[in-house]
């Protein structure tokens, strides 16, 4: 199968913001509970859209409130915390030099996307960037990827998505796209990838991508 285009979720895949959405999550639950969460209760919403997590931990508080809780606090420290995943930058650079199609298809909003994006030097290289602010409907729900591919011009069957949930995973099957799961994700189980949703390929670094081209 000869792939002429590649989606990339941003957090935990492109962009290492696990300890910002740590600190961002822990600091809803001190505000609104006065504790911390067990990490694995965090880390089980890694890749689910912000309000469908909101509103499934606290059931008992308006989500727009906790969401504002959440993204006040993380405004303050998100340029700051993140970086790129070792090899990322360079990826995208030599995916463009062979004149792949990349986009950007993620649940964060497009201000703090594109920041991350302009941080990393990598905005240039984007073919195209869909955010929650382009989608009605989210993650595993097969719109984002669809939207991303019309704005391509690509085709499912040419397509990879990369991606450190199965979120990312469903949603590239829900579209007919082939996933790719990176090794530095920390939100997938082996029963995840025992599952009928599993990916198809499996890379521990960066480059380990380009072996699937």
């Amino acid at each position: 199968m000869a792939y002429n285009t590649i989606l990339f979720d941003f957090d935990g895949t492109l962009a290492d913001t696990n300890g910002l959405v740590i600190e961002s999550w822990q600091h809803v639950y001190r505000t609104l509970t006065g504790r911390e969460a067990d990490l694995p209760m965090i880390k089980a919403t890694f890749g689910e859209p912000l309000g469908i997590s909101m509103e499934k931990i606290f059931p008992n508080t308006p989500m727009e409130q906790a969401i504002d809780i959440y993204r006040g606090h993380q405004k303050d420290i998100y340029e700051e915390m993140i970086q790129p995943f070792s090899g990322m930058v360079e990826l995208i650079k030599e995916l463009k030099a062979r004149g792949l199609k990349i986009g950007v298809t993620t649940s964060r909003m497009r201000n703090t996307t594109l920041i991350g994006l302009n941080k990393f030097g990598i905005t240039e290289y984007m073919d195209a960037i869909v955010t929650c602010d382009d989608t009605d409907k989210h993650k595993p729900d097969p719109e984002p990827v669809l939207i991303t591919l019309e704005r391509l011009r690509a085709k499912p069957e040419n397509t990879l998505m990369v991606g450190d949930s199965m979120f990312d995973i469903k949603c590239a099957h829900n579209a007919g796209v082939k996933a790719v799961l990176v090794g530095w994700a920390e939100a997938v189980t082996e029963e995840d990838l025992n599952s009928p949703d599993a990916p198809e390929y499996f890379i521990e670094k960066a480059e380990d991508l380009l072996r699937l081209l």
